[in-house]
């Protein structure tokens, strides 16, 4: 299943890369908490799907997150300067089912609205654009 939402939020790949590090997870999101001291690609979280490592990789246009554990395999990317929006920010949420529970998808849309909303007033701080 695939998930999206767009920032519309003018801004670099460099920018993305830069800002959304694995130290800044409680400025990304307030579903999810660094358990302890973050490393540069991985982080012991929190969260209301339990504890997971996650995973940050830089990609074209920015980053993905991935937790590590999950059955779900449950990630998610944040991009700018790519299809569908190019002039925005995208976020892409995906997990490796087809079907899954009422109360999972919602569990999933409040999540990827808090991050959503979480990222647009960070970005925003200090934005190059």
């Amino acid at each position: 299943m695939e998930y999206f939402r767009t920032i519309n939020i003018k801004t670099t790949e460099d920018y993305i890369q830069k800002s959304l590090v694995l130290e800044n997870l409680g400025e990304m999101s307030t579903e999810i908490f660094n358990l302890g001291k973050p490393g540069d690609a991985t982080s012991n979280i929190g969260g209301i799907w339990g504890e997971f490592t996650l995973c940050l990789n830089k990609i074209r246009g920015g980053v993905r997150f991935a937790l590590i554990e999950c059955p779900n395999a449950l990630c998610w990317t944040i991009t700018t300067g790519l299809q569908p929006e190019p002039e925005k920010i995208v976020l892409h949420l995906t997990i490796n089912r087809q079907q899954i529970s009422a109360q999972f998808i919602e569990e999933i849309e409040e999540f990827i609205d808090d991050h959503s909303t979480c990222l647009e007033t960070f970005l925003t701080k200090e934005n190059p654009q």
